[in-house]
């Protein structure tokens, strides 16, 4: 799995090296962060069914076209999927906070993710929506400090950005 730490030990390898003076900063600034992302994943993870439930209902508020006959969240077996790809990108997310980089998240949430979608005519804009409203609802202090926050968001905008 990806890591900050992985990436420069992989890269310093690759290149027959010692990590640079920049790399080490690059982990050390990951290592200062690792007890804001720690905060953040505990709070996602004790929450992530309401979480994952207020981003599906914003997202189909939005698209309520989508619960159209025909249409891609037309029967309980869609709505159930397109919750459960939701809390997917979320638990995703939880493990890229714990491992302090995208690794999983590329590996498991976005290689391959618009061939997917395409293949099934399948919108991405419903995704976008719901991880937009889940980063928007986020509140320091109410839910986590403000430096898990930041953890949080950016990868939530990692995210947000691949489907874009």
């Amino acid at each position: 799995m990806k890591s900050v730490v992985s990436t420069v030990v992989t890269a310093a390898d690759a290149a027959g090296r010692f990590p640079s003076t920049s790399d080490l900063e690059s982990v050390q600034g990951s290592l200062q962060r690792a007890a804001a992302r720690m905060e953040a994943a505990e709070k996602l993870a004790a929450n992530i069914d309401n979480v994952a439930r207020e981003a599906y209902d914003a997202c189909i508020k939005k698209y309520s076209f989508l619960n159209n006959a025909g249409e891609a969240n037309s029967t309980q077996t869609f709505k159930d999927k397109c919750l459960r790809d939701i809390k997917h990108y979320l638990r995703l997310i939880n493990y890229s906070l714990v491992v302090g980089g995208t690794g999983p998240l590329d590996e498991w949430g976005i290689a391959g993710q618009r061939e997917v979608y395409r293949a099934l005519s399948l919108p991405t804009a419903p995704y976008v929506e719901a991880l937009s409203f889940a980063r928007n609802r986020g509140c320091a202090p109410r839910d986590m400090s403000a430096q898990a926050l930041l953890e949080y968001n950016a990868l939530l905008d990692y995210v947000i950005n691949s489907l874009s």
